[in-house]
């Protein structure tokens, strides 16, 4: 009924046809469940595959190694910058439902300036990655919370060029994930505590605009949001409500 008046109201001001329900778009699958909606890009997926001419390739169960040097020294050039940034860009688009991909994207993205083949290798094993999981997308269900809890963590001087670190946050509203990202940060931390810090300042940051656009919605939550990190620490925002 609320989405009836929406576009009854859009279609006074605006020229708009509804479509339906949702389907398919920019590359989106849209799949209903009994328990809510899946967002999924298979299709994309394959498509990306073939174009990178390794639709056969095996696949892997881990988006990243732990045994790859993110440095841009040593390593042979790579034989083609162009299709690397190509599908460095495309891959950045399949992180809108995929977040588990998101720290190995970032590492890739770092090097389009100058890949190497220990690069390129990197962005197949995530193509890799991606075949083994390509059912795999974004759950979207009702949920009778409101609350917002954010989970971070760091990847201490994992840069092997300038030593900085790489925060991540993943920011859920109930049951849902709606935020998440993986970045890496400005400033060189001495210790590993600082860099945890400087991951929960980053989720902190996001979590405030959040709640701002909640508040021009005329969203409320019933609790303060709750920050975790490591996914073992957590600390209440108590009184602060950001």
């Amino acid at each position: 009924m609320h989405i009836a008046t929406l576009l009854q109201q859009l279609a006074s001001e605006l020229s708009i046809k509804d479509l339906g329900r949702l389907s398919f778009f920019l590359g989106i699958k849209a799949t209903y469940k009994s328990d809510g909606l899946t967002l999924s890009q298979s299709l994309y997926i394959t498509d990306l595959l073939q174009w990178a001419g390794i639709s056969d390739c095996k696949p892997v169960l881990t988006p990243m190694t732990t045994t790859f040097e993110t440095s841009s020294a040593g390593g042979v050039p790579s034989f083609d910058p162009t299709k690397y940034r190509s599908i460095e860009g495309a891959l950045q688009y399949i992180t809108l439902t995929r977040p588990n991909v998101a720290f190995s994207m970032n590492c890739a993205c770092q090097y389009m300036h100058c890949p190497t083949e220990n690069h390129w290798s990197m962005v197949k094993h995530i193509l890799r990655y991606l075949k083994y999981t390509i059912a795999y997308g974004l759950h979207i269900t009702k949920s009778p919370s409101r609350d917002l809890q954010t989970f971070s963590n760091a990847n201490w001087a994992g840069d092997g060029d300038d030593r900085k670190s790489t925060s991540g946050y993943a920011i859920y509203m109930g049951q849902n994930l709606i935020s998440w990202a993986s970045k890496k940060q400005k400033m060189i931390a001495w210790f590993s505590t600082e860099s945890e810090y400087k991951a929960l300042a980053d989720a902190c940051t996001e979590l405030t605009w959040l709640r701002s656009l909640f508040g021009e919605l005329g969203l409320s939550t019933s609790q303060a949001p709750v920050l975790w990190c490591d996914n073992r620490r957590y600390v209440p925002l108590g009184q602060s409500r950001l």
